[in-house]
């Protein structure tokens, strides 16, 4: 039953943060808000609503490990297993904007939480503030950079969305990642009381790689698209907002308190690693480009993370 509650939660977070998404962008259209706006903060804060809406549950119900397990384990799983399988299907030829901008947003949004959770063990509501306000720099300064870039946004389905349909599709979707929040925090919980182990390695596991389940889909999708920019896009901007908006707004409506010591011992490590290695994969042998043997190593790293996690 556990197994069930898990899977029912994490499909009702995919359609439900879907379901947000649409509504989100066709309201967003409706305004006449730039194509560059809606996709920088209506997307990226929809597509990250369901890691959201497991945190806030979770922190709410006082089980800090695996709010801030399921952000660190998914943002490990996003570089291993997301990247790693991409790199698997084709190569990805890295843009200017990796050095630039991606990667050192997510080195310091890393680096950031690393140093909050080693000062104290937790993430109080000002550090919350904290991130989320570098977050609202951080897409300030991206719309200011890309203003005069077309981002396109698949609204050719239903160019012509009604007001009824877009707040049905509001309200049928937040009700959806309420009940798939509460459905996947309650089977984690029991899940790990009933096989006599931690909230944080369920979190760090079985949460986190059903959480990463989209953006592995969709990385896949451009993947063999060969659309490589969205790819390494989406996941880089997938970690980032993991930290500063999932973590920040969490912490804000709930402080995290005595987060598991192995969080802080072990997972924390890896996430840095995972974040740092990508530059010198990066630059060396071969500049500017990903190929199928970083692809190798990173989903065989991610493997012996998982492997000593569960041990």
């Amino acid at each position: 039953m556990n197994f069930i509650y898990i899977i029912l939660g994490l499909t009702l977070l995919v359609l439900g943060g879907n379901w947000l998404l649409k509504s989100s962008v066709g309201l967003s259209l409706k305004f006449n808000i730039s194509k560059i706006i809606v996709g920088l903060t209506v997307v990226s804060f929809a597509t990250s609503a369901p890691e959201m809406i497991v945190s806030i549950k979770a922190a709410l119900d006082g089980f800090p490990d695996i709010a801030v397990g399921n952000v660190v384990g998914s943002n490990i799983g996003n570089v291993g297993l997301v990247l790693g399988v991409v790199l698997l299907i084709n190569a990805i030829q890295v843009e200017t904007n990796f050095y630039t901008t991606d990667w050192p947003m997510k080195m310091i949004a890393s680096v950031l939480l690393f140093f909050f959770l080693m000062l104290d063990g937790k993430l109080s509501r000002t550090e919350g503030i904290i991130f989320v306000l570098l977050l609202i720099a951080f897409v300030i300064h991206l719309i200011k950079k890309n203003k005069t870039i077309e981002i396109e946004i698949n609204e050719d389905k239903d160019p012509e969305m009604s007001y009824a349909m877009i707040f049905g599709l509001l309200a049928i979707g937040g009700f959806a990642l309420w009940l798939g929040s509460e459905l996947l925090v309650d089977g984690a919980v029991q899940l790990a009381e009933g096989l006599g182990v931690s909230k944080r390695v369920i979190a760090v596991t079985v949460v986190s790689i059903g959480t990463s389940i989209p953006e592995l889909a969709s990385s896949i999708i451009a993947a063999v698209k060969k659309e490589n920019d969205i790819s390494i896009g989406n996941i880089i901007g997938s970690n980032i907002f993991n930290i500063l908006s999932v973590l920040g707004f969490t912490a804000i409506i709930k402080p995290i308190e005595n987060v598991d010591s192995k969080i802080m011992s072990f997972d924390i490590y890896w996430l840095l690693a995972f974040a740092f290695i990508l530059l010198p994969m990066v630059v060396l042998p071969k500049r500017n480009s990903l190929s199928f043997k970083e692809g190798i190593l990173l989903v065989a790293s991610y493997i012996v993370f998982i492997y000593f996690t569960i041990q």
